[in-house]
């Protein structure tokens, strides 16, 4: 079984699902709410996990109710919390998301314990693959970048500025078509492999600038877009560590990001390996 160490956040998705989103300023009604764990390390692990991976989750949350609900779903997915951190000075982070009936979707995100997940909390096993992405402090992601021995997957969502030693060292950089347009020709010092997502229109995978694939998504009901980037990510450096080849990895991960928006919340819509391979 592959054996995956995520490094990244968790926070408690509250989501509103309207006919619409808002413009600025404007108030739209009628919604109806929901709770759901999310952040997005969790819903890597628990995506890669619910594809078949052996999952490890370094992460912090807070001393609080919230806690609880935000893990819920990952300790029974099977995701090993050992390394959860629960932290005194921060509250558990939480996701404000709305979501209209087409599946678009606003968030905003009260990052709380994610804050405080430092380098020093980093005891990272060994493992087949590191994932992570940038909702925790851009030092902790430097730290498990030259720490880690094995396949190191950076997710740069959301776009902030990182280490370039970071793209140096990742074999799999994941971005979508707007944070590669963020990130521009920085880029350029990724030495591995980048993914880049165009949502319905599929995505593309490459390596000095040549690509190696490119695959569009399996058609689908779209009812909510909130962890489609999130299960790519985690599907497609799980399918390449198993030594997919870069074409059939590419595959799967679109099958799995679209399998994922198929339902309500982030790790509710998560698919199994099953799921996916009757997309494909």
């Amino acid at each position: 079984m592959t054996s995956i160490v995520v490094v990244g956040s968790v926070n408690l998705d509250i989501v509103a699902t309207a006919d619409r989103l808002p413009a600025p300023g404007e108030t739209v009604t009628g919604a109806e709410l929901g709770r759901y764990p999310g952040g997005k390390g969790a819903n890597q692990a628990l995506a890669a996990a619910r594809l078949g991976a052996d999952v490890c989750l370094l992460a912090c949350v807070g001393k609080d109710a919230a806690a609880g609900e935000a893990l819920a779903m990952l300790r029974a997915g099977g995701v090993d919390l050992a390394a959860c951190i629960a932290v005194d000075e921060f509250a558990t982070g939480v996701a404000l998301i709305s979501v209209a009936k087409s599946g678009e979707n606003q968030i905003v995100v009260a990052p709380g314990a994610n804050r405080a997940l430092m380098p020093e909390h980093l005891a990272i096993p060994a493992a087949d693959a590191l994932i992570c992405q940038l909702e925790v402090p851009t030092e902790t992601i430097s730290y498990a970048a030259k720490t880690f021995a094995g396949f190191f997957c950076v997710n740069l969502a959301p776009a902030r500025r990182v280490d370039v030693t970071v793209l140096q060292r990742a074999d799999l950089v994941v971005v979508n078509e707007t944070e590669a347009a963020w990130y521009g020709d920085s880029l350029a010092a990724c030495n591995g492999m980048i993914a880049t997502t165009y949502g319905a229109a599929g995505a593309v995978l490459q390596k000095n600038g040549e690509d190696l694939a490119r695959a569009r998504p399996p058609r689908v009901q779209v009812v909510d877009t909130t962890a489609a980037g999130d299960t790519f990510t985690a599907a497609l450096a799980v399918a390449l560590v198993e030594g997919q080849s870069p074409q059939d990895a590419l595959n799967f991960a679109c099958a799995a990001g679209a399998a994922a928006t198929t339902k309500v919340g982030a790790q509710p819509s998560l698919p199994t390996r099953d799921e996916v391979m009757q997309l494909l």
